[in-house]
């Protein structure tokens, strides 16, 4: 008998060897897919996803910087209006008595004074 006219109904062990495989490849793409949840929570069970904090410059040339003090080499300078996109904040040298520095990620990874960033939406996560 050929593979082609073999009968309609499988053995249990066909079936069952069918079942784990199926359950597998399910698992497979649950484990390599990124979670695409948009629950009232604003999605990822209320977690913000890196990236998604965001800010605008305030301050006509912002220097960002290699690390969250302003004694630290400048990467590059940010505009004022510029969207900036944050990864996190951290305490570090103060700003005119601000002492926290927020992570960006727009190209390249600098440091920049969050005296001169306002957030748009949630503030970011802590490093």
């Amino acid at each position: 008998m050929s593979l082609l006219s073999a009968p309609v109904s499988r053995s249990p062990l066909a079936r069952g060897l069918a079942t784990v495989l199926a359950a597998g490849a399910l698992a497979t793409a649950v484990a390599v897919t990124p979670a695409a949840a948009n629950d009232e929570w604003g999605g990822s069970g209320g977690r913000q996803e890196q990236g998604r904090y965001r800010g605008v410059v305030t301050a006509q040339r912002l220097a960002l910087r290699t690390s969250p003090t302003r004694g630290s080499d400048v990467i590059r300078y940010a505009r004022r209006g510029e969207v900036v996109s944050i990864y996190c904040k951290t305490p570090g040298r103060k700003v005119k008595g601000n002492p926290l520095w927020y992570l960006l990620t727009d190209g390249t990874w600098a440091w920049g004074a969050a005296r001169y960033i306002d957030n748009i939406g949630p503030a970011p996560r802590w490093c």
